[in-house]
């Protein structure tokens, strides 16, 4: 009896520890969104504390002279970033969704004309198999064209929220302020107000997670960040040479959003669409994608190790466990 009722006891923690992850972790979501700007705020000042630092080192300063020089430096890079996206965004959007009957009528008889080379050629597979591989073909890309028009006018609405965004922004950069300025005194009163033991063993944790978590985001961040450019520059360059790639900043946002992903990588958006664009007769757009695609990929597999190992050592394994089968 006494080994039944443990048995039950213990099922009956790892239920609650269950139930409890999931009420944390959906709390910590809802409250993310509240606490967005803060968190912005927080990871920046993170990036560019080793700046300030180099500042007061190098030229004698006050943490808040040097702090008030980086971060009115880095609000006019953030702003006029943000500026451009948006208007950027907006402008390819609003383009897209005007002409998504046509885009979409193009697609379909990309569709069309592979399925119907599979009859032309050697392949000659059977006639129920045939209706099943177009069944789902244009049931898959009706389901795309939904989710992508959906989220260009759900980002088109986000954007039309201006007093929202200005609202954020400002929160933001209010919190960049202090996290730079006074960020001395922040701990010193965390330290003030928390027992001395308490203290002790969260800076403990506090720094290990910032040495493991925190050294593989910074580190897939630059990588990201690296690839974004990459692929904007070079889909930038494609566009004003004639080829014909009419959203270069969409696109790149799509494929850092991709590479973003555990095990998916830029390959998983650009090489499908350089063998579509070549399928459908644009052979030079297709090779330029397929060629963009390989310089990010040599330029990722240059840079990965320098970055990982000088940088982010604490962060390797990690990494490592994350990045292994990227595409």
């Amino acid at each position: 009896m006494s080994k039944e009722l443990t048995y039950w006891t213990s099922i009956f923690k790892k239920v609650i520890i269950v139930l409890f992850l999931i009420i944390s972790a959906w709390v910590s979501i809802k409250l993310a969104f509240f606490y967005m700007p803060f968190l912005i705020a927080f990871l920046i000042s993170l990036l560019i504390e080793p700046l300030i630092k180099k500042l007061m080192k190098k030229f004698k300063l006050t943490r808040r002279t040097s702090s008030i020089i980086v971060f009115t430096i880095t609000f006019g890079i953030i702003i006029g970033i943000l500026i451009w996206l948006i208007v950027t965004v907006i402008s390819e959007a609003s383009n897209l969704l005007s002409n998504f009957n046509y885009y979409y009528e193009q697609a379909n008889n990309l569709v069309q004309n592979i399925l119907s080379k599979f009859n032309e050629g050697k392949i000659n597979l059977p006639e129920n198999l045939m209706n099943l591989l177009k069944d789902n073909a244009f049931n898959l890309l009706e389901k795309f064209s939904e989710y992508l028009q959906h989220f260009l006018t759900k980002t088109l609405a986000g954007f039309t929220k201006i007093p929202v965004i200005a609202i954020y922004v400002g929160v933001s950069v209010l919190a960049l302020y202090f996290f730079c300025t006074d960020k001395i005194y922040m701990l010193d009163e965390l330290e003030h107000h928390l027992p001395e033991k308490w203290m002790k063993h969260l800076t403990q944790h506090i720094r290990e997670i910032v040495k493991v978590l925190g050294g593989y985001l910074k580190a897939q961040f630059t990588l990201i960040f690296i690839s974004f450019v990459i692929c904007l520059i070079g889909l930038y360059v494609l566009h004003f040479i004639g080829l014909n790639v009419g959203f270069p900043l969409i696109m790149a946002i799509l494929v850092g959003f991709v590479d973003a992903l555990p095990i998916l990588g830029t390959g998983t958006i650009m090489i499908p669409w350089g063998i579509l664009s070549s399928l459908s007769g644009d052979i030079r757009l297709g090779i330029a994608i397929i060629v963009l695609w390989i310089i990010m990929s040599l330029v990722r597999q240059f840079l990965e190790p320098k970055i990982v190992s000088r940088k982010y050592r604490n962060s390797s394994n990690i990494y490592n466990y994350f990045n292994v089968y990227r595409f």
